[in-house]
Parts: structure tokens; C-alpha cells; sequence
């Protein structure tokens, strides 16, 4: 008769030695995948219409803890830029509640044209917990609406533009007899001579804006090209009010902001022309009274 002990001794070897019956004949079933460490603070990059004749953006930061966080600068890193993207409080500290976004805006340093490729952009953030212990987490930013690459475009494309030429509005404001139109001029002055070979800028087409449009029966100019040996120009652009309900001057951001597609070279984009102050001033005057609202 076998007894009770010796019984026991089997079964624990038994029990002992299954892990390896399984590896020898069969593949273990896998546990669960642990889930990823979530970031204490997350980062994604955005864009007001504020920011976008500035050369800035807004770094959107979000507390992923139950605490308040205080934050004391954030710094995006991005090889399409020759620089740090670096935000700082001006009152020393940013109080960060729990998942309650805040959004810093930050200006863009020069874009870095010759190189540049759209890699991830990385995020350093310090930052104090409720026990004030100074911590940094660095993590991937998002960048959802693409405002890197595209504000790196424009600069670079303003860059290139900038050796051939010089291209602003001027001043001056022509009113119709009417008061429904009105002339503004782009003024083309090319930096100088060449041997023949001078580069290039072509404006392919003028865009309307928030707050301009072009008179159907006086279209704007297309495809005007510019050399650096070239004549300066005067262009005259008749414009109309693009809206006018009451908000429309009020609340301008861009609406004096010029849109030009412009092609220099192989790079093609938007090249912004603002209007000086005083005739930012002129235009807004003009759309109130045109709309009945001035």
C-alpha cells in the first residue's frame, strides 16, 4: 500500500514538471501585452489664425495626471527648423490643471531649407508636481493639421523670394468715385543685375482673403514674372469687400494678409505680402463704409 506521504510526493512532482511537458510539446498560450506608460504631460502643435501672419504656433499642452502640474518652459525640436521652438511663462510658471489643454504660443526660429525632412518632432517639458519636485518628461509632439511643414515651406519659399526680389504693398489707397472699389498696388523692386542667368519668381495667382476679394469685371494679374535684372513694378489690384457682416472688420486677423501662389524654382506655395499699418488702417475705413457699417 502506497501511503499518504508518498502520494503527496508524486503529485507535487507532477505538478512540479508540467511547464515542461508544455514547452516540449506544445507552445505556452501568451499572458496579456502590458499596455503602454502613458506620458504625464502630452503635446501637440496647432495654429490660430493670430499666429499665422506672426511666425508662431501654439504648443498645446495637456495633463494626463490627477494633480496639478506647474510648468516652467516647453521646448519642441524639429529638423525643419534651425532652431529650438521654446516657450517660456512670462510670469515664471504655468499652472497645468488635469486634463484641462493649455495652449502656449511660441515663435518659429528660421527654417533649416537645405536640409529639412519631416521627421518627429520630440518635446521637452519641465515641469513640478504638487510635492514641488522638479521632473522632465520628453516625448513625440502630434502635429494633426501638418502647421511644421507648412510654416517651413512658406519661410523657405519667402527666403528664396527675398533674393530676387522685394515685394510689399505701398501705402496708398485709391477709393472709386462709387466707394464700392478700391486700388491697392503690389510694388515689385528686383535686387539687382545679373549675367543672363538670373533666377527666377513667377506669381501665379493672387488668393482673396477674409476680408478682400477680387472685381469680377478687373481680375487680378496672373502669372507675373519676376527676375532680379528686371524692371520694378507696379501692380494695381482692384478689391471689393469679401464680406459684410458686422463682424468682419472687428474680428480681422488675415484679412489684410495677401495671399500670392508663387513658383521660385522648384518650390511652389503661398508667399504672404501684410499691409503696412497705416494701410491696414485705410482698408478697414474703406470696407465700413463700402458695407454701410463704417
Amino acid at each position: 500500500m502506497v501511503s499518504r506521504s508518498w502520494r503527496f510526493v508524486v503529485a507535487l512532482a507532477a505538478v512540479c514538471f508540467l511547464p515542461a511537458c508544455e514547452s516540449a510539446g506544445q507552445e505556452p498560450t501568451p499572458g496579456p501585452a502590458s499596455s503602454p506608460v502613458e506620458q504625464p504631460i502630452s503635446v501637440e502643435v496647432n495654429q490660430s489664425r493670430d499666429q499665422y501672419g506672426k511666425q508662431a504656433i501654439l504648443i498645446q499642452l495637456t495633463n494626463n495626471t490627477e494633480a496639478n502640474l506647474t510648468v516652467s518652459d516647453a521646448v519642441l525640436r524639429s529638423n525643419l527648423f534651425r532652431g529650438d521652438i521654446t516657450w517660456r511663462p512670462e510670469g515664471g510658471t504655468l499652472e497645468l490643471p488635469p486634463k484641462q489643454p493649455k495652449s502656449l504660443p511660441a515663435t518659429l526660429p528660421a527654417a533649416a531649407c537645405s536640409t529639412a525632412s519631416n521627421a518627429p518632432v520630440t518635446a521637452t517639458i519641465h515641469y513640478t508636481d504638487p510635492e514641488r519636485e522638479p521632473k522632465t518628461t520628453s516625448t513625440d509632439a502630434s502635429d494633426p493639421f501638418n502647421v511644421l511643414p507648412r510654416n517651413s515651406d512658406e519661410l523657405c519659399l519667402s527666403a528664396e523670394a527675398a533674393a530676387i526680389a522685394t515685394i510689399v504693398l505701398g501705402p496708398g489707397l485709391e477709393v472709386a468715385p462709387d466707394g464700392a472699389t478700391a486700388v491697392v498696388r503690389l510694388v515689385i523692386t528686383p535686387l539687382g543685375t545679373s549675367n543672363g542667368t538670373a533666377p527666377s519668381l513667377t506669381i501665379e495667382s493672387i488668393d482673396g482673403t477674409t476680408l478682400l476679394a477680387e472685381v469680377p469685371t478687373d481680375p487680378w494679374p496672373r502669372n507675373v514674372t519676376v527676375a532680379t535684372n528686371s524692371a520694378p513694378q507696379l501692380v494695381p489690384l482692384r478689391i471689393r469687400p469679401a464680406r459684410c457682416d458686422p463682424h468682419a472688420v472687428a474680428e480681422d486677423k488675415v484679412g489684410t494678409l495677401l495671399p500670392l501662389r508663387v513658383a521660385v524654382g522648384d518650390r511652389k506655395g503661398l508667399l504672404k505680402v501684410p499691409a503696412s499699418t497705416e494701410l491696414r488702417g485705410r482698408i478697414y475705413d474703406f470696407v465700413g463704409a463700402a458695407c454701410g457699417t463704417g
